[in-house]
């Protein structure tokens, strides 16, 4: 019976340790909880790179990201891509990225994300990278981004490269 009991126990503790996502990387800023910090690698040579995240604004007020620094490179901006009659456009996003209350904002491939602008070094799958992230009201969090591989498309795997549409054009 006690073997049973044991059995029991070691299964749910190891279920929960190993089959739930850990969150162990979750910063909290003020309001506002940052979750899966990620990047790609970059090839030998390029200077530039990307970092994806998630805000979740729990709080009851607007949050604003404004700025972005690391000691990886010289310059880092908030960008959007998007699509407009078939022309992928992507442009810093002017004023900062607010953050409304209650609501959650995703940096992504295709999407809101971080430019990362003459890079010192490359970026290697494995590397973490740190940042700091400025915020309106919350002000100065650091993140660490995981750098994952070239085509990543996301923490935990996909081959990462972005499907074009036929007729679209960069």
């Amino acid at each position: 019976m006690r073997t049973a009991i044991a059995a029991t126990l070691f299964t749910a503790l190891m279920t929960g340790l190993v089959g739930s996502p850990a969150r162990a990387e979750d910063v909290k800023g003020g309001d506002l909880v940052i979750s899966q910090a990620w990047s790609r690698a970059t090839p030998n040579g390029a200077k530039v790179g990307t970092g994806y995240l998630t805000i979740e604004n729990k709080g009851t007020t607007a949050d604003k990201l404004v700025g972005v620094t690391g000691d990886v490179s010289s310059r880092i901006e908030v960008h959007e891509m998007s699509m407009n009659n078939g022309v992928m456009k992507m442009r810093p996003v002017d004023g900062g990225l607010t953050i409304e209350p209650g609501k959650t904002v995703k940096l992504a491939p295709s999407g809101y994300h971080l430019m990362i602008m003459d890079l010192k070094s490359p970026l290697k799958q494995g590397d973490k990278l740190p940042l700091t992230l400025q915020f309106e009201k919350a002000g100065k969090v650091a993140v660490t981004l995981d750098v994952q591989g070239v085509g990543a498309q996301g923490p935990g795997g996909g081959d990462g490269m972005m499907k074009m549409s036929p007729g679209m054009k960069m």
